[in-house]
């Protein structure tokens, strides 16, 4: 029976042992949300928006038209300031036009086309329309943000490390995300870390871990082929070992 309960002993002794030394091997995962990577789309007139293609919701293809603006206007002088590039053309080759009126009339005549070109209002960047912010007929001004376009092919994650650990990271580090509904691992590294110290976010439901300072670490990661990495979701974020 002795010899029974000593064998038990040392079999307990080992796992914990092996505990120990898995749990000093395994890196500690940080709690982050999921962040698109957003873009404001502006006009960069002030005008009437006559139509809109896109609603929230709507996945986007880069160089994609997404509003026409009315630009009855802008369109007008294009058209003049063409129509005098044209004549100052004819003019310098002959004796009645002069090299500057030239360069004048063409480079009001590139600017004017440029303008034009604005008129429509395309999307930088592939992705989904997260925000719409006007309706066909309103009147926008240069520089209002008309769409907000996110990027799901690469997300944002921001975690909290404590100070201990920040000395030993860098931008430009690999990291791994966890997504613990489905065990996926997604690779990433990290694109800032803050200078300045502040408490863990609330969203850190512990107390005990609001009340630590802490350093924010901002992590990118690469989406999979089907999008699974969304807006709001939860992911734990680990450093390599040795980190």
């Amino acid at each position: 029976m002795k010899k029974l309960i000593s064998v038990s002993v040392v079999v307990l002794i080992i796992l914990v042992i092996a505990g120990l030394l898995f749990l000093r091997r395994t890196p500690f995962a940080y709690s982050g949300v999921v962040e698109a990577v957003e873009v404001d789309v502006p006009s960069r007139l002030s005008d009437t928006i006559s139509e809109i293609n896109v609603q929230e919701g709507s996945p986007v293809q880069k160089g994609e038209v997404l509003a026409r603006l009315d630009c009855r206007d802008t369109r007008l002088k294009a058209a003049i300031a063409q129509k005098e590039f044209k004549r100052a053309d004819t003019l310098l080759k002959t004796t009645a036009g002069s090299r500057e009126n030239y360069d004048l009339k063409k480079h009001q005549s590139d600017q004017a086309a440029l303008y034009e070109s604005w008129c429509d209002i395309t999307s930088p960047i592939s992705g989904k329309v997260l925000y719409k912010y006007y309706e066909p007929g309103e009147f926008i001004a240069a520089g209002r943000k008309l769409v907000t376009v996110a990027d799901m092919a690469e997300v944002d994650v921001w975690v909290y490390v404590e100070h201990d650990l920040l000395a030993r990271l860098a931008v430009g580090d690999k990291v791994t995300a966890l997504l613990p509904e489905t065990d996926q691992t997604f690779q990433g590294t990290i694109l800032s870390i803050n200078d300045e110290a502040e408490f863990t976010p609330k969203n850190v439901q512990t107390r005990r871990e609001r009340e630590r300072l802490v350093y924010g670490v901002k992590t990118r990661f690469r989406n999979d082929e089907a999008r699974t990495l969304k807006s709001g979701m939860t992911v734990e974020v680990s450093f390599p070992e040795g980190k």
